[in-house]
């Protein structure tokens, strides 16, 4: 379903429709990229998609839809950037009217009621893959409807998602229950029959809009359960490192083979099991990684601690890209291929971020 080839995902790029996105990306059958999972796993950057539809051709007005779908992505990664503590630990606005802090067992089970979402969920068991307005849907159902706290079911369905990112999918969580948008994202059947061609009648959703979230808690949603897996790491033994040339750090956040590939270098996918006690991902996400890791030529795995790494290097150089998770690591750092690399920092909204940056996507894209 995802290649890992490199040339293979480069080839996706071409394949994008970005007109179509904009009118149909809502849909269950629309035009959607699925490219998520190697932007997440940082084989490919939301500039280097912008920029290869600006190169077919397309004008940024034309495709305004698609492009702020990208832009969101980059403005939840500023959010990991300026508040990793409020998306790791909870430190921030507060959640109303929360239940719990545990995660409702119908939607481990698949087992909610509502048909589309049960086979949505079903779905990401099967593929590691679901569509972006499901995830609205499940996490909407988990919390708005089901009042849990957002920050369980969000690692739960991070654990199964090929294209696992933590700021990506912890903010959507909060910003679907009011943690970081003014109102609470809901949706009642009338919408899911719509975008998802369901045709249930007589559910628990199956309310006008102005009564669904005033409703008790349905009691399937009730019932609860914590979510508590863990992923299993490879033994490696230490990597070969080459004292003459740096050493290359990458994460499953940072698989681009098109880093530095002209430089000589010792190439090392680090694998921290402190990192993934933490944020657990479940074995076919490691899986993939691991096969997209193979495009990036000389790539040793290694299992451990980045100070052990550091300590194995002898004091050679260490470089890495920037990432909200790696703050620990020390050495040279690169940035990421931001769209708007000088718009950085915190802002309260994505509207006051596509207010910043839109005047200069459309004036660095006009002219291409």
């Amino acid at each position: 379903m995802f290649p890992t080839r490199y040339s293979d995902i480069l080839h996706l790029l071409d394949q994008i429709d970005p007109v179509a996105y904009g009118k149909t990306r809502n849909y269950a059958d629309g035009s959607v990229t699925r490219l998520s999972p190697y932007i997440s796993r940082g084989v490919i950057s939301t500039r280097q998609v912008l920029e290869s539809v600006v190169r077919r051709g397309y004008k940024i007005p034309q495709i305004e839809s698609f492009v702020k779908e990208l832009c969101w992505r980059d403005y939840f990664q500023r959010i990991g950037q300026t508040c990793t503590d409020e998306l790791v630990s909870d430190n921030g606005r507060s959640q109303a009217n929360v239940d719990h802090y545990l995660l409702p067992a119908a939607l481990q089970m698949a087992e909610t009621g509502i048909d589309a979402i049960d086979d949505g969920i079903r779905s990401l068991y099967d593929t590691g893959y679901m569509h972006n307005h499901m995830r609205m849907y499940v996490a909407a159902l988990a919390t708005n409807i089901g009042h849990a706290h957002w920050q369980m079911p969000a690692k739960w369905m991070y654990f199964h998602l090929l294209d696992a990112d933590f700021a990506s999918n912890h903010a959507s969580w909060q910003w679907v229950c009011g943690v970081r948008s003014h109102k609470k994202y809901i949706a009642n059947q009338e919408n899911i029959n719509k975008y998802f061609y369901s045709t249930q009648r007589g559910s628990f959703l199956d309310f006008p809009y102005e009564t669904l979230e005033d409703l008790p808690v349905p009691k399937v949603l009730t019932e609860t359960t914590r979510f508590e897996d863990k992923t299993e790491l490879p033994e490696t033994g230490n990597p070969n490192i080459d004292p003459s040339r740096p050493i290359m750090v990458y994460t499953i956040y940072q698989l681009d083979p098109a880093w530095a590939a002209e430089l000589p270098a010792n190439r090392i996918l680090l694998l921290e099991p402190g990192h993934f006690a933490q944020f657990p991902v479940c074995a076919r996400t490691l899986a993939f990684a691991l096969e997209l890791a193979k495009s990036i030529p000389g790539i040793q795995v290694f299992t451990g601690a980045f100070n052990t790494l550091k300590e194995l290097s002898g004091g050679t150089e260490i470089q890495f890209r920037e990432h909200p998770l790696t703050r620990h690591f020390s050495g040279t750092e690169s940035p990421r291929k931001w769209i708007v690399p000088e718009v950085d920092g915190y802002f309260p909204s994505f509207s006051a971020y596509w207010k910043k940056i839109s005047p200069l996507i459309y004036r660095r894209y006009a002219a291409k």
